[in-house]
């Protein structure tokens, strides 16, 4: 099961959303592309955290309904960021939905992380890439993803772990305390699963030997 996480910003003094922009063509203000822009690029480390068991990798795979390539689009469900239609009226309602995370997570580690890529998109002015917008990313070769530099999340809970050791922003808001508990009980599940003989290797290859 997944755990999408729509996502917005307000003034806490007036109640704005501050992800509106009425005169963009996305409905979407310089700041809410600084938020998906850190997102996006603190995304294959932020995997480590908000889809942290081996099992989260098995709805990671392409063609599924979760995504796995790392890109934003409008109402685009192949791209990791989507950003719903808008009605008119509703300006309250503009938000990114970050769609990778999973239920197995820890809430408050997940949502500590993807604000704190978020903030770093913000405090940079990183700039979006171009939207993803009627492009089925599951139907693109690999070499036509490369092209557009698109990337792919982590396929393994180990991917995901070496990219989170590398990523300084997410583990600094995890703290140094908090990052080498959750690392270090991580690899040890890693190297655990890895060691586990799986049904699927025994009636694939003792059985048919």
């Amino acid at each position: 099961s997944g755990m999408h996480c729509h996502q917005s910003l307000f003034d806490n003094k007036t109640g704005t959303n501050l992800f509106f922009d009425k005169n963009d063509e996305a409905h979407l203000s310089k700041l809410a592309y600084a938020f998906i822009a850190g997102q996006l690029a603190h995304a294959r480390a932020l995997a480590a955290v908000v889809a942290p068991t081996v099992n989260s990798y098995k709805r990671l795979v392409p063609g599924y309904e979760a995504p796995v390539y790392i890109g934003w689009a409008q109402q685009n469900r192949s791209a990791l960021i989507r950003i719903p239609r808008y009605t008119e009226g509703r300006d309250k309602a503009v938000r990114a939905e970050l769609r990778f995370p999973d239920p197995s997570s820890n809430p408050y580690l997940a949502f500590t992380v993807m604000l704190a890529a978020a903030l770093d998109g913000i405090e940079n002015k990183m700039e979006a890439p171009k939207p993803l917008n009627n492009i089925n990313l599951y139907h693109l070769e690999r070499e036509d993803r490369v092209k557009m530099g698109v990337k792919e999340l982590p396929g393994s809970l180990a991917e995901a772990l070496t990219e989170l050791d590398k990523d300084e922003v997410i583990k600094s808001a995890l703290g140094a305390t908090t990052y080498d508990a959750f690392s270090r009980a991580k690899w040890e599940e890693w190297d655990e699963f890895r060691m586990r003989v799986s049904d699927y290797e025994i009636e694939r290859y003792l059985e048919t030997a």
